[in-house]
């Protein structure tokens, strides 16, 4: 089982945030309050591999480049990159082989976190 259940990508503004992710990677985001915070949640299948995870708005959670690194899995990394670069992102490491485990590349989302990008192809 894979240890990583769940991770969330802090943002200033969740509307800003929520059309950045939505238009970079065709998915949709649904809007939660949650006590104080403000969640977007993003797509999951909680009988399929992979961690869950939200965008959250909320006093304590401030947009970084420091810390932990989320992997978001994608086909195309180029293309998602290009995309990414079209909404208000912008690439901080393109495409790069990690050998036999795929490629990765590297962005700054519209919050100014530091997102990265996984495929194996």
């Amino acid at each position: 089982m894979n240890p990583v259940s769940w991770f969330e990508i802090p943002v200033n503004d969740m509307d800003r945030a929520k059309d950045f992710y939505e238009k970079s990677f065709d998915i949709k985001i649904d809007i939660n309050e949650m006590g104080p915070a403000l969640m977007g949640w993003f797509p999951s299948n909680p009988e399929a591999p992979g961690a869950a995870g939200t965008l959250l708005k909320g006093d304590t959670y401030v947009p970084s480049h420091d810390g932990t690194l989320v992997y978001l899995g994608v086909e195309d990394i180029e293309a998602t990159l290009n995309k990414i670069g079209n909404n208000g992102g912008k690439t901080l490491q393109p495409k790069m082989s990690i050998g036999e485990y795929g490629f990765i590349g590297v962005f700054e989302d519209c919050e100014g976190n530091r997102v990265a990008l996984h495929s194996l192809k």
